[in-house]
């Protein structure tokens, strides 16, 4: 069926099928783990994401199972964060070996690239019980299908219809304000703000997308290109604090001297860049852009 609820079905099938369907994608991931371990998690990781945007969705209806299993699926995500943590760090790295400005600066970064990577098969070697918690990731899993069997929503489609408007509302309010801030004195979180909104924001054009094909995709397309950019400010952001906290991992001054200079010079582009597109993106009201969604979701039942 694919992540989407149709508005011309009923919705607590709709929400359960999308919910259910990420479920088993992570728990097949978690047990069959075909490109190793750290890819198993990365692609758990990505479900986890779309399930926790999926319960927001629908928050407002259903408070308590929200905050019950948004918690189930953030600890459990947890659970398996080191390695991955470590792993990105990695990916960051060689984002901006990738993007380097000179020869010089692409040697140096490609050895703190070689650092990084020792680092992570360290930590990796290092890691106890990793299977287990593995294992005990797939049956908490497990536990939030059974879960999905205590959901039930209104039959009625304009409720629905409501409902959904609501969150969206929400969800393109709490982005334009985390944008605004961004245009400020900006913090990191202040775009690590943007970039969780604008996930869910993405995520709602994917889930609802029946509702205008051509639309939703345009808007989607957009949304994924803001939350890459976002991701790699915060990435940058998170490497920038590695280097704080484990300096002695950076013998040489000069490479560490190329690296810092890369992230400040990266994330400065990166900034500049986003909020361009940021701004494109949010260019519609969000009271506007609510009260489409309604009156698109009403009337495929008319």
């Amino acid at each position: 069926m694919g992540y989407r609820i149709r508005p011309e079905a009923d919705f607590t099938d709709e929400f359960r099928s999308a919910a259910e369907e990420q479920l088993t994608r992570a728990i097949t991931v978690l047990q069959e783990q075909p490109e190793g371990a750290h890819e198993a998690i990365h692609a758990f990781r990505k479900n986890i994401k779309r399930l926790r945007s999926l319960y927001r969705l629908v928050s407002c209806d259903v408070p308590d199972f929200q905050k019950r299993e948004n918690a189930r699926l953030r600890d459990t995500a947890r659970s398996l964060s080191t390695i991955r943590d470590a792993a990105a760090i990695v990916d960051t790295a060689r984002y901006l070996q990738d993007n380097a400005r000179n020869l010089e600066e692409a040697e140096a970064l490609g050895r703190i690239v070689s650092i990084l990577e020792a680092r992570r098969d360290w930590m990796a070697e290092a890691e106890s019980g990793l299977e287990q918690r593995l294992h005990d990731a797939a049956d908490a899993l497990r536990e939030a299908i059974a879960a999905l069997d205590d959901i039930v929503f209104d039959k009625s489609h304009r409720k629905n219809a409501r409902m959904l408007a609501k969150s969206w509302r929400r969800t393109a309010s709490r982005a334009r304000k985390a944008l605004d801030a961004c245009h400020e004195d900006a913090t990191a979180d202040d775009f690590h703000e943007l970039r969780k909104r604008t996930y869910d924001y993405r995520l709602y054009h994917a889930l609802l997308r029946d509702l205008w094909p051509s639309a939703m995709k345009a808007k989607r397309d957009l949304a994924k290109d803001l939350v890459e950019r976002l991701g790699h400010i915060n990435d940058l952001s998170v490497l920038s604090g590695l280097v704080e906290a484990e300096p002695q991992l950076f013998t040489r001054n000069d490479d560490l001297a190329h690296l810092l200079d890369a992230i400040i010079f990266r994330q400065q582009e990166d900034r500049r860049e986003t909020l361009l597109s940021a701004e494109t993106l949010y260019g519609d009201d969000p009271d506007d852009e609510a009260q489409r969604l309604e009156i698109l979701w009403v009337s495929i039942r008319n």
